[in-house]
């Protein structure tokens, strides 16, 4: 069903209602448009008028937004950002299109990348984009088509994909061992305790898993894995991580097991996307290609 007109403006009015929004003066909005400031009043009049409602409080020379307008202005962000992404993608592969995948850094290297030459063999006409976001965002606010991501598998708004499982070991340097003796679970936590910021619940579920039950865990933050792995092994603490980033500095014996075994994360890897780009060609081409290879049974590639 199509919208009336007076719903619909035309994109140089939503531009400049953008612009104003995130420049805050006319004149500013004027010169990154590439219009006189003339111009750019009327078109935001002509919005004003065609919706019907009260856009701007004026005073005197300056027009600021209403609160009501700013969000309007914020949901006019992101659809115009849709509408480029969707339009420089056309340009650049308009036979195959192609797929923003956002990824998440250690995963991404170790499980999905190894896997793309695949999927470029079976797919040449899609062209695969990848950048790396360490939290869930908003699809909308971000140019992204899919993402890899961890946790329920539960995102308002989208869809997912189960790919895989998550098991941690607590892990430190053999000479933080040496000053500490651990003889139950319980006594991990008189250790310094390193956090990754993704996952927030990693050290209670362990202590959980483990028949301990705690309150707050204290302990440092760490962003990424590259640095909570670099952390651990200098002997800042001890760290929870999936078993095959500790895999290799175990043989070695940079690092040693503090207490038990591999134990399952609260939460698994999954292929997210938003619900209206479920039946989009490079999403659904990467998503098919991509479910026969979820909770694979082989190890993680290393």
């Amino acid at each position: 069903m199509s919208l009336p007109r007076r719903f619909l403006p035309s994109l140089g009015a939503l531009r400049a209602l953008e612009a104003l929004d995130r420049l805050g003066s006319l004149t500013a909005v004027a010169e990154e448009l590439n219009l006189s400031q003339s111009a750019v009043s009327r078109q935001l009049q002509t919005l004003e008028s065609q919706l019907g409602v009260p856009l701007f409080v004026r005073e005197g020379r300056r027009v600021r937004l209403t609160p009501e307008t700013r969000g309007y202005a914020g949901e006019t962000r992101a659809a115009l950002n849709r509408i480029s992404q969707a339009s420089l993608k056309l340009a650049l592969n308009p036979g195959g299109g192609s797929l923003n995948l956002a990824i998440l850094p250690t995963f991404g290297m170790r499980w999905l990348v190894p896997r793309l030459p695949e999927f470029a063999a079976a797919h040449p006409e899609v062209t695969l984009n990848l950048s790396t976001r360490l939290k869930p965002f908003n699809f909308g606010a971000e140019p992204f088509d899919a993402a890899i991501l961890f946790g329920s598998g539960a995102w308002p708004g989208t869809q997912s994909l189960r790919l895989k499982n998550e098991a941690v070991v607590a892990v430190a340097a053999p000479a933080l061992l040496e000053r500490a003796a651990v003889l139950k679970a319980k006594d991990v936590l008189s250790l310094p305790l390193l956090h990754i910021e993704t996952r927030p619940e990693a050290w209670r579920a362990w202590f959980a898993a483990h028949g301990v039950e705690t309150g707050t865990v204290a302990g440092t933050i760490y962003d990424q894995f590259s640095t909570i792995t670099q952390a651990a092994l200098h002997g800042l603490g001890v760290a929870l991580l999936p078993d095959y980033l500790a895999e290799q500095d175990l043989a070695t014996g940079k690092l040693v097991t503090v207490w038990g075994g591999r134990t399952d994360s609260p939460g698994a890897y999954h292929l997210v996307w938003p619900e209206e780009k479920a039946q989009d060609s490079a999403v659904v081409k990467f998503r098919d290609w991509l479910a026969p290879q979820a909770e694979e049974e082989d190890p993680l590639p290393r």
